[in-house]
């Protein structure tokens, strides 16, 4: 098999090296908009004939694999192919020692320094979904999620797509958050055509982005100016009492707001946390959610990740919202409703928590299982690699009966899932007189169900 070259464009001539690469090559793979980039380098005219436009990356792939073994292939990327760009892709399907890449710029690079500011420490994310609407791929970071990153990251780079544009990008920003961040404070920068003869830079606030159009590809720097010193005193202090008054995972009961009784024990949750083999990213959804304990739990030790807790009862929903505003968590988002009518508008999750189901289990994990198998045919469609891994699922039930233990157990099992079970029996120590007497409370099944 001879080497597959993967050379980067948009922003420098080609060096010594990849420019030999290029020639040696006996087919010159791009798409349509690299084409229109490559035509002003000086080795454009002679490989020309060369080179073949396909229309996707994974035609390309195949080509790749069809042919390698009988030519020397060169694929054009735009930037540096390693930084969200074609090399991964190619490399999951190839191998390493099967890719030589010669990076150019990223476009990432490139708006920083037309920008002129430095990008050491800055948080650099990807929002771009592929380029069609109706497979779009699962991403590690949503928009949604700025206001929580611009609270721990003074710069934040955004590589968008047409969906995820900067107007929808300053929109986020300009959303309520629970966290102290103001968008007035902060500076957008949107770098359009980045390489293209027409390049533009564009800076303003959210508010005067959010009502804008702008030309694609660009890519989006946000930037926050100094906050005061009095600011920053505040937030420190709010910071450190709240840091000091809340373990980082073990909240007792009585530090959660909650309907006297309606609350998962702290001792259940523990087991329940532990079964849940929580992500650092991802989508949870707790179900039943009651006072939201599970929630800020799951919210605190992993704060990339999204939390949707649905709850139909006002009270309870009350509850979850003086806890997650006094535990400061904008990655929980209340849903009022009941499952599984209230999960039709809700992202797919990797982990799902069931603390109540009102009689409506196997409708709720009938819907879950077919959530996650179009979320694996999304993945199917967006990266059909064989080396590629679907995204797990774990679901856990808490149940107090024996009949909503054996229901839960049939239900996954249906659904081919592999299933767990283990009953937590806790006893609690009370003064009786001048001694201690252990005193049971009931007992609880905790039902696993994984799917890989």
């Amino acid at each position: 098999m001879n080497k597959i070259c993967l050379i980067g464009i948009g922003f420098r001539p080609l060096d010594n090296a990849a420019g030999k690469a290029l020639l040696d090559s006996d087919v010159v793979l791009a798409n349509g908009r690299l084409l229109d980039v490559f035509r002003n380098y000086e080795e454009y005219e002679s490989v020309k004939g060369k080179i073949l436009v396909h229309g996707t990356v994974y035609e390309m792939l195949d080509y790749i694999g069809d042919n390698s073994m009988t030519k020397k292939i060169s694929l054009l990327a735009a930037g540096d192919p390693m930084f969200f760009g074609i090399g991964r892709l190619v490399i999951e399907r190839f191998g390493k020692d099967a890719v030589v890449v010669y990076p150019d710029l990223s476009s990432i690079q490139a708006a920083f320094s037309k920008i002129k500011e430095t990008w050491s420490g800055a948080f650099l994310m990807s929002v771009h979904g592929g380029p069609d609407p109706a497979k779009r791929r699962k991403l590690e970071y949503e928009i949604g999620d700025l206001t929580r990153l611009l609270e721990s990251h003074d710069k934040i780079a955004v590589l968008t797509d047409k969906v995820n544009n900067p107007a929808e990008i300053a929109k986020a920003i300009l959303k309520p958050s629970a966290f102290s961040l103001q968008p007035s404070a902060l500076k957008m920068y949107v770098c359009e055509r980045l390489g293209y003869p027409d390049e533009k830079i564009i800076e303003g606030a959210p508010e005067e982005m959010a009502g804008r159009t702008f030309e694609h590809p660009n890519v989006v720097v946000i930037v926050q100016k100094c906050r005061s010193a009095e600011v920053q005193k505040s937030e420190t202090s709010a910071l450190l009492r709240f840091c000091t008054s809340a373990p980082f995972f073990g909240l007792k009961e009585d530090e959660l707001q909650h309907t006297k009784g309606l609350i998962t024990k702290d001792e259940v949750r523990a087991v329940t946390i532990h079964k849940l083999k929580l992500p650092q990213q991802g989508v949870l959804w707790d179900l039943g959610a009651g006072s939201g304990s599970v929630s800020i739990e799951a919210a605190r030790l992993c704060p990339s990740l999204k939390v949707f807790a649905v709850e139909k009862d006002v009270e309870q929903i009350d509850n979850i919202t003086a806890n997650k505003s006094n535990f400061n968590l904008a990655n929980i988002e209340i849903v009022r409703g009941e499952a599984p009518d209230a999960l039709k508008d809700m992202p797919a999750p990797d982990r799902v928590f069931i603390g109540g189901s009102d009689g409506r289990l196997g409708g709720i994990i009938d819907f879950i299982k077919n959530s996650y198998e179009l979320q694996v045919a999304s993945y199917e469609l967006n990266d059909p690699s064989p080396v590629t891994r679907h995204p797990s699922l774990i679901i856990v039930i808490n149940a107090t009966t024996i009949e909503t233990l054996n229901e839960a157990v049939q239900c996954l099992e249906k659904h081919a899932f592999e299933v767990d079970v283990c009953e937590v029996s806790i006893s609690r120590a009370k003064m009786l007189g001048q001694k201690r007497h252990m005193s049971a409370l009931n007992p609880v099944f905790i039902i696993t169900g994984e799917k890989c």
